[in-house]
């Protein structure tokens, strides 16, 4: 079966030249053409295509606005994006609202089949200049909201023994390895629970994990 394609571009020469270059292939077929973000809304909701060609030239706000629109209207269409920007705030939103695959306008056609192929058998695709970008800002996300908790929510002996109860050490054990009564660790537990809003051990180690505060594989 044909994997359907939506190309959207303002462009009619380019818009041309993408589907002659798509129907060279056997597994895709153009079912539709886009001209502007109206109608590219319309036509996704109408469709529902399995692949988004996304090579509109148009405001970043007006892009984000329509990759909300599309996550709404087409929630099972695959959008790949094909763009000229690469700051990683704007790559970064543009994955948040549901891009799976992100081209810079150089990449080459090799490329852009490598993209297809990902997104037709369900993964994700991203060029290569865009993957230090999304990394380097998953990194620095991720360290601010640490530095965030630990100085606004919790004490540093609170984020200590969170750290040991996520390693699944005993009230026990982390009362004798800090030298505290367990009553104390018991009351430090309490505290790190109310302050967080967090209700069972469960969510304590998920939240641990997933703020950096410890690692998988600790």
């Amino acid at each position: 079966m044909r994997c359907r394609i939506l190309v959207a571009n303002i462009y009619p020469l380019l818009r041309a030249g993408l589907r002659a270059l798509l129907e060279q292939k056997e597994h895709y077929e153009v079912i539709a053409e886009a001209d502007h973000e109206h109608s590219l809304l319309e036509l996704a909701t109408h469709w529902q295509p399995d692949i988004i060609l996304f090579d509109m030239d148009i405001e970043r706000v007006a892009c984000l606005k329509v990759l909300k629109s599309l996550s709404i209207h087409a929630p099972t269409s695959r959008v790949l994006m094909i763009s000229i920007h690469k700051d990683s705030s704007f790559v970064m939103q543009c994955l948040q609202l549901g891009t799976k695959g992100y081209l810079l306008k150089s990449a080459s056609v090799l490329e852009l089949d490598l993209a297809l192929e990902a997104l037709r058998g369900g993964s994700q695709y991203l060029s290569v200049p865009v993957v230090s970008l999304v990394v380097n800002q998953a990194v620095k996300q991720s360290r601010e909201e640490t530095k965030h908790v630990s100085h606004s929510k919790l004490t540093v002996r609170q984020l200590e023994i969170l750290r040991l109860i996520a390693r699944g050490e005993t009230t026990r054990t982390i009362a004798q390895g800090l030298r505290l009564s367990i009553k104390t660790i018991e009351a430090h537990r309490s505290q790190i629970m109310h302050r967080l809003h967090i209700h069972d051990v469960a969510s304590l180690v998920m939240f641990a994990v997933r703020e950096g505060i410890v690692q998988i594989n600790d």
